[in-house]
């Protein structure tokens, strides 16, 4: 029996992972993308975007509001920008290929702009645009759902609470990230309280009577970052996805259409070659120059030192690349659900 600070190793979780989305019926090129993004979000810290998504991510397909092998297209295309058509793939399916595409374009005419219509779940959208970045580009990912955020000022859901990520690449450093949800705290990171039993803090979300809570399993809604602004930042990015794609994921909920709340998604990934405005060498030096001034400033009460946008979850991604990934009993249960299910047995450690 696994107990609650049982490691694995990053390789062995997905080896795993990818087998368990293969026996779901994924390509497996499907499979390992989606292992490859779920794995690098638990590598990060970010284990809410990490494998305890295996459970839902099967209950989606059973349900059949995911599609394993989807038949995504391509409905529009100029040298700059797509209009794809993800026919309810799984996130990473459909999303790693765009952002090779954009990537494609950027070199071409400096810029690749993609909007995805009716995905699922893409995971950490800072996996995308690190992809950018690693090619000497900006990425930018957003992504929209339909609403599970209470609107500043309002205590009924009525926003989606957008994430959007922003990469740009260093040369000294690492990519600068910023890789955020528009509320307080991602969903996800409820889910994480639940696996380990503990409650959240307050004023991440609220109750069905629209009551501030503590208790994960009680928490109904979530609550925008910074009041008004992530408010509004949530209500532009589904002007920017779902409404560019002919897909309002917000109104039909407002209208109380039939299925309006199942989950799907509409996003947009792009790059932007910084080479056709810039020299790379020296933007990436005054990246760093950025980083450098930052770090150099004296910290506030209460704080040991200044950090910058991505640098914590790299820390824990060095410390988890050596140590193994920690799990909780919550999330162990849901994989060992899995390997149940699929044969296929459990990565080393569990």
């Amino acid at each position: 029996m696994a107990d609650q600070n049982a490691r694995v190793q990053a390789d062995d979780l997905k080896r795993f992972t990818q087998a368990v989305f293969e026996k779901a019926g994924f390509t497996p090129e499907g499979a390992e993308h989606q292992a490859d993004v779920l794995v690098w979000a638990n590598l990060r810290g970010v284990d809410s975007h990490g494998v305890q998504r295996i459970s839902w991510y099967l209950e989606l397909l059973d349900k059949g509001h995911m599609k394993p092998r989807p038949n995504i297209r391509i409905e529009k295309e100029t040298p700059a920008v797509l209009l794809i058509d993800a026919d309810y793939s799984p996130g990473p399916v459909v999303t790693i290929p765009a952002v090779r595409k954009v990537i494609e374009k950027a070199r071409k005419v400096g810029i690749g702009w993609a909007v995805i219509r009716n995905t699922l779940h893409q995971g950490a959208m800072g996996y995308y645009a690190l992809m950018a970045a690693k090619e000497g580009m900006a990425g930018i990912a957003i992504v929209c759902n339909p609403p599970n955020m209470a609107p500043y000022g309002a205590r009924a859901v009525g926003l989606h609470n957008s994430p959007i990520a922003i990469c740009v690449p260093g040369q000294r450093h690492r990519p600068l990230m910023l890789d955020m949800a528009t509320s307080v705290a991602a969903g996800g990171k409820l889910d994480v309280a639940k696996d380990k039993g503990i409650p959240i803090p307050l004023g991440w979300a609220l109750d069905k009577d629209g009551k501030p809570t503590t208790d994960p399993n009680l928490a109904e809604m979530l609550l925008p970052a910074g009041g008004g602004k992530g408010s509004g930042l949530a209500m532009l990015f589904e002007c920017l996805t779902s409404l560019f794609v002919g897909n309002p994921l917000l109104t039909p909920v407002y209208q109380g259409k039939p299925n309006a709340k199942v989950h799907r998604q509409n996003s947009v990934v792009a790059a932007v070659d910084i080479a056709t405005f810039t020299d790379l060498e020296q933007y990436k030096a005054n990246a760093d120059g950025i980083v450098d001034g930052i770090k150099a400033l004296p910290p506030a009460e209460g704080f040991t030192e200044v950090m910058v946008p991505g640098e914590p979850e790299e820390r824990v991604y060095t410390e988890r690349v050596v140590q193994g990934i920690p799990l909780p009993e919550g999330t162990i249960l849901k994989l060992k659900s899995a390997s149940k299910r699929f044969g296929i047995p459990l990565p080393a450690g569990l």
